[in-house]
């Protein structure tokens, strides 16, 4: 009996704990499967607002030299041209005016921004901005700061222009329509108050208001005068130029310093090899552009000295906030 007793009951013990053994495995192999997918799914919840980040917009930021429907239609092909190469949006913007557009500046709004040198030099400084390059226009990278008078205005020196009526384009952060100018008007002897002082929206417009005779003179760049929205509304013929700074490096295109050194040394490569190849080249001339040059910061340096002599060691922000 006893053995056939230990016969009957072993296989049953030996069969129930396998099984169980079984079960067991099976259930650490499921939980570890499910755990691994779960951890999957929480890590790809967490790197996506990081790819998605890195597929937001830039923003192109060009300074009011122009009016706004023009500057869309001459830089429009080259936010276009970006935006195929990088493999992300690139957004054009611009302002109506030097205010609205500095204070984007200052908000760090634009992660491409071209503008003057004065605005480099200050964003540079205070804001975060790194130049990359400056325009070549008219077979030249330089521009120099003017001051235009009429050839029959009887104005043939700085001192004529005492009590005389200057317009200056687009406010006092203009770098040559007015930072240069007045520098310009220091060294001829002129002070504050020696003359009158109004403002034009942009640098055309007080070359243009000039020749109408609306003002005895104009502040601006020495190369606004050649544009062809200025000399297809004026004869130039009749405008000559009273006095201009030494050339200096033209005006600048800067990134913003918080962009991937990748990101910022692609869009340098792209912008200065543009006239390297016939579809850089097309978009160029659309932006009547021969070329843009690679700088460096210190290439601002001439303007650093002229923006001190005029506004002080602070480049003018403590009187301009």
């Amino acid at each position: 009996m006893g053995k056939h007793q230990r016969i009957k009951v072993k296989p049953p013990l030996v069969r129930y704990n396998l099984l169980e053994n079984i079960k067991i495995t099976e259930f650490y192999v499921q939980r570890r499967q499910f755990l691994s997918s779960l951890l999957a799914s929480v890590a790809s919840l967490l790197v996506l607002p990081v790819t998605e980040a890195k597929a937001q917009p830039l923003v192109l930021g060009i300074f009011p030299r122009r009016n706004i429907k023009l500057t869309h239609k001459l830089f429009t092909p080259l936010a276009r041209y970006l935006s195929q190469q990088l493999g992300r949006d690139v957004i054009i913007e611009t302002s109506k005016s030097f205010d609205d557009f500095w204070t984007n500046v200052k908000q760090r709004r634009y992660d491409i921004v071209h503008f003057n040198q004065y605005h480099y030099i200050v964003s540079h400084q205070y804001y975060g901005y790194d130049a990359i390059a400056v325009n070549k226009e008219l077979g030249s990278a330089t521009i120099a700061g003017s001051l235009i008078v009429r050839k029959d205005s009887g104005i043939n020196e700085i001192s004529d222009l005492r009590g005389k009526t200057i317009l200056f384009g687009g406010g006092r952060s203009a770098m040559q329509s007015y930072i240069s100018a007045t520098w310009l008007l220091r060294q001829g002897g002129l002070n504050a108050g020696d003359y009158v002082e109004k403002f034009a929206i942009n640098p055309p417009n007080t070359i243009i208001s000039t020749y109408f005779k609306r003002a005895d003179a104009s502040g601006s760049g020495d190369v606004v005068m050649q544009l062809d929205n200025v000399r297809q509304r004026i004869d130039i013929s009749q405008l000559k130029y009273l006095a201009k700074t030494k050339p200096m490096v033209h005006l600048p295109w800067a990134v913003k310093n918080n962009l991937s050194d990748e990101l910022k040394d692609k869009l340098k490569m792209l912008l200065t090899t543009l006239n390297n190849n016939d579809e850089g080249k097309k978009i160029l001339n659309l932006a009547s552009l021969d070329a843009l040059v690679s700088v460096q910061d210190s290439d601002f340096n001439a303007h650093r000295k002229i923006v001190t002599d005029i506004y002080g060691d602070d480049y003018g922000i403590s009187s301009m906030e």
